[in-house]
């Protein structure tokens, strides 16, 4: 009977022992993915940060050269008002 209960608690605690070492090595695989996902995620946040910035630089060279058109039309205007004045003046 000692022998019995012998087996029955090596069986016991090799179960536990395999319990446990199956549950280390399934925590450190998940921690392994997690970890190689989290990395994944931050690169593709940054990619996405850069694309921003560069669209931030596109609308501000954009914006620039909205002004300076405008400028020009502005000055085109008056030229032309200018001469439409003259050409009023020689139709007279």
């Amino acid at each position: 009977m000692e022998i019995t209960t012998l087996i029955a608690m090596l069986a016991a605690i090799s179960g536990i022992a395999l319990g446990w070492v199956t549950r280390t090595s399934a925590y450190k695989k998940d921690v392994a993915q997690e970890a190689g996902t989290g990395a994944a995620l931050r690169t593709d946040v940054e990619y996405i940060k850069r694309g921003v910035d560069d669209i931030r630089a596109d609308v501000r060279v954009q914006g620039k050269r909205t002004d300076q058109l405008a400028e020009r039309v502005t000055r085109a205007e008056e030229r032309i008002n200018q001469v439409q004045k003259k050409v009023d003046k020689l139709e007279e």
